[in-house]
């Protein structure tokens, strides 16, 4: 059996000591076999080195690729992270900083960066997106039709409460009556991949459809009811040709 010191087998796996004392500490790597005060590793760790390094390139999280490595998630699982990363994941030359999403939208860094610090722009995949910039100008012309920054903060939190909320609802719904049958059916690991992935695939859009409606609609009929009560003939004329 081939073993390895440390340094050996940072060589042998392409990466830093450094890197192999992280993926320790954070529980992705076992401890190496003890002779004395030296450690020895085997082809074992190697593996498991080049296995966590492919799962990172793939744009999984550190907590996902410990539970895939330990073996609490199965291979249904990861082909659904796969698609979840994929769906999320954006095209290399779209990502770029706040400086750029400043440019871009118009807005001031300062402003951005406070939008930033309240969790309403997160900076994931190291940078931002078009779809950010997008966010920022759709923030910028609430505040220029006369909307109050911090009321707007407000109103952002709120949302943000409700919509994880419901997010999570959503999740356990596709967890309990979709992923736990699917992995409990018996069938082939990759027929069971397959086909929990393109459930997925269907779902989304269809939850994303629905939901975007109902706040619509929702948004419409309160915002009629709210001018009933105080609004001249003309406003209310305005609102429900709004509301189709």
């Amino acid at each position: 059996m081939v073993e390895y010191r440390v340094e050996e087998l940072a060589t042998a796996a392409g990466v830093s000591v450094d890197t192999i004392r992280f993926y320790q500490s954070r529980g992705l790597l076992p401890r190496p076999r003890r002779s004395g005060r030296i450690g020895l590793y085997d082809e074992e760790h190697k593996a498991r080195i080049e296995r966590i390094r492919e799962l990172q390139a793939k744009g999984f999280t550190l907590a996902t690729i410990r539970r895939l490595v330990s073996g609490e998630l199965d291979a249904a699982d990861e082909a659904l992270v796969a698609a979840l990363t994929d769906e999320r994941k954006p095209a290399e030359d779209e990502v770029f900083g706040l400086d750029e999403l400043a440019q871009r939208s118009g807005i001031p860094v300062a402003l951005l960066q406070l939008a930033v610090d309240e969790g309403l722009l997160a900076v994931e995949w190291g940078g931002f997106t078009n779809d950010d910039v997008e966010a920022a100008k759709a923030g910028l012309s609430l505040l220029e039709a006369g909307v109050p920054l911090p009321d707007l903060l407000a109103l952002a939190r709120t949302y943000t409460h409700a919509a994880n909320a419901a997010a999570e609802q959503a999740v356990s719904l596709f967890d309990d009556h979709v992923r736990r049958p699917l992995r409990d059916s018996g069938l082939p690991d990759e027929e069971a991949a397959t086909r929990l992935v393109a459930a997925f695939q269907r779902m989304l859009p269809a939850t994303t459809t629905l939901v975007s409606h109902h706040f619509t609609r929702t948004l419409l009929a309160v915002a009629l009811a709210h001018i009933e009560k105080v609004g001249d003939d003309a406003e209310l004329r305005a609102v429900r040709q709004a509301g189709g």
